[in-house]
Parts: structure tokens; C-alpha cells; sequence
């Protein structure tokens, strides 16, 4: 009966009455356990407290499609105006059969119709992507690790060494079928021209080197990813909605003693899994996801609910880095308008 009990599906079932049974201990565990805050504040102050104190010297940035909201691209899955919602018009099965290799090599057609809106020079970076190249002008950002396929990293200034492209992006494109390099210009041509990409060696399908569903992701993610996270002392977490898994459980690779923040429009990445439901049961606040403030066990986690921009504005003038943070957008958009009258 015992056995049946916790064998059941439910990772939080099975929890609660081992719980029940062994309170003092875990009382007694909790109390051994317990952390001490890592910040003054959980809220963005502390965070510049931190920064400023100079205890946090390789920042590691985890970013997503809210990130580029302001430039003009929609997110994914806003209902109503993400670009899932608003890919109901190409008759997909699903909206996320855009990026999935199977439908991709049956009909390329919508993701060429998709990749014309999101191909690059269409779109500039925003004050988000400005605030990261601030971090690597001030020697403190260790690596940037991005979802999204724009490429707005770089166009601020980021040297492509500093951005991990988790899901690839539009640098450059291959072949599925016989791997044969190919240009981007060889895949603008056709896609705005309302034509399929094909290979100049075997006439196979090319596509950008963009992650699809049903693909690996490249290997500098996971060779980044061991080398950065455990030398992480502070992470920046950015308009991502935590669902994509494996960028999604990075959030965790991070040392314990490592400040996470999250600024994000809604509250994302929470501990759900067993081990987030038994550390919340204990207040212990380790892995499993994060622990905000006003939820026991809260240690090292801050979250700004608000839009990316807005969040390192109000970091960047915490930090005395306003005046630095607008002088490079403005240098930036200079240089855009001059290259416009080229």
C-alpha cells in the first residue's frame, strides 16, 4: 500500500506524505541548510549594490524573444500578437510545424513566408541589446546566451565571441540534405523573391542555420555552457517565457551562491519539478527553479516584472551608468542614419 502510494505520477504526491512522516527531521535539515541572502535586496537596488561592490565580474545574460519586442519583432507566444498567433494565416497543423524539420523538408514554404519578416536588416537592436554591449564595454559580461535567430546581439557591438546563438541564427546557411555551405545572400535572393531555397550542389533544401524542432542544437552551446555557468556570479535572465528546454534548465547550472535575476513581464522559470517543490517544502530556495521574494526560501533570486527595456534603464541608472547606457543608443542610431544615406 506504502509502495503504491509513492510510486504515484505526481512528483509533489509523492512528496507530501514523506514529508508528513519525517517533519522533525526535515525540520532539523532545514535549519542546517538554510542560506544566508546574497544580496542586500531582492529587488534591482540590490543588484546594483552588487555590481557596484564589485563582487560580480562575470555576468552571464540569458535571453529570448521579449528582449526584441521594442524593435518591432513580436514575440512567440503573446496570444493575439505573437508570431505564433500570427501564423494561423499559412494553414500550419501547428503553430510551432514552422520550425520542425519533418514539416520543414514537406512544405519549406511558410518558414520561407516567416523568415522573410524576421531576415536581418529589417530590424535594429533595442536598449536591452545596447545595455549588454555596456556590460562587455565595462569588462563584466562574461557571455550572452540568446534564443532568438535575429542576430541583434552583434548589430550593437557585441563581438560574436560574447553571444552563444542556442538556437542558431541567420549568419549563415546550409544545405539538409548534403551539408553544402551557402551564402545568406543565396537565401534572401529566394525568399524575397517568393521562392524555395535549394542547394547549387544536389538541389536539396538549404535553410538558414536556425534550430528547428527536432534538431541538435550546436555544440558551442554546450561547450559554453560548461566552461561559463560555474564561473557565473551573476545572472541576468530577460524577456524568455522558460519553456524551451535545454536553455530553459540553465537558469540552474549556475553556482547556488550565484544572484539570479529575472526581468520579464510575467513571473517564469518558478520551481515546479520535484526538486523545486521539495526546496520550496524546506525554504531552502536551491535548484529547481527560482524563489522571489515573498516565497520561503528566498536567498538570491530578484524579479522586475516590466519590460526589458524599462528593467536596465532603471539598473542602468541605479548603477550611475544612465548617461553611458543613452550616449551609446544615440551613437548607435547616428551610425545607422549615416549608413542609410550610403
Amino acid at each position: 500500500m506504502t509502495g503504491a502510494y509513492y510510486s504515484t505520477l505526481n512528483p509533489a504526491m509523492s512528496i507530501i506524505p514523506l514529508a508528513a512522516c519525517h517533519l522533525p527531521l526535515l525540520s532539523q535539515l532545514q535549519q542546517q541548510l538554510k542560506r544566508e541572502p546574497v544580496l542586500s535586496s531582492f529587488d534591482l537596488a540590490g543588484v546594483a549594490e552588487l555590481i557596484c561592490s564589485g563582487k560580480a565580474k562575470h555576468i552571464v545574460v540569458m535571453c529570448g524573444a521579449g528582449i526584441s519586442v521594442s524593435a518591432g519583432i513580436p514575440d512567440f507566444r503573446t496570444p493575439g500578437t505573437g508570431l505564433y498567433s500570427q501564423l494561423e494565416r499559412f494553414g500550419l497543423p501547428e503553430p510551432e510545424a514552422v520550425f520542425s524539420i519533418k514539416f520543414f523538408k514537406n512544405n519549406p514554404k511558410p518558414f520561407h513566408m516567416l523568415a522573410r519578416e524576421l531576415f536581418p536588416g529589417n530590424y535594429g537592436p533595442t536598449p536591452t541589446h545596447y545595455f549588454m554591449k555596456l556590460l562587455h564595454n565595462k569588462g563584466l559580461l562574461l557571455r550572452c546566451f540568446t534564443q532568438n535567430i535575429d542576430s541583434l546581439e552583434c548589430l550593437a557591438g557585441l563581438p560574436k565571441a560574447a553571444v552563444v546563438a542556442a538556437h542558431g541564427n541567420f549568419d549563415s546557411a546550409h544545405c539538409i540534405k548534403c551539408d553544402h555551405e551557402h551564402s545568406l545572400d543565396h537565401v534572401k535572393q529566394a525568399v524575397f523573391s517568393d521562392e524555395i531555397c535549394y542547394c547549387t550542389k544536389c538541389g536539396g533544401l538549404v535553410k538558414p542555420d536556425i534550430v528547428f524542432f527536432g534538431e541538435q542544437l550546436p555544440d558551442r552551446f554546450y561547450e559554453q555552457m560548461d566552461q561559463d555557468f560555474p564561473a557565473c556570479d551573476l545572472l541576468l535572465v530577460m524577456g524568455t517565457s522558460l519553456v524551451v528546454q535545454p536553455f530553459a534548465s540553465l537558469i540552474d547550472a549556475v553556482p547556488e551562491h550565484c544572484p539570479r535575476v529575472l526581468i520579464n513581464r510575467e513571473r517564469v522559470g518558478e520551481g515546479t519539478g520535484t526538486m523545486g517543490i521539495l526546496s520550496r517544502m524546506l525554504g531552502l530556495g536551491g535548484s529547481g527553479g527560482f524563489v522571489f521574494e515573498g516565497d520561503e526560501g528566498c536567498y538570491r533570486d530578484v524579479l522586475y516584472l516590466g519590460d526589458s527595456d524599462d528593467g536596465v534603464r532603471d539598473l542602468a541608472q541605479l548603477l550611475g551608468w544612465d548617461k553611458d547606457l543613452e550616449d551609446l543608443i544615440a551613437d548607435n542610431s547616428r551610425a545607422e542614419k549615416s549608413d542609410s544615406k550610403l
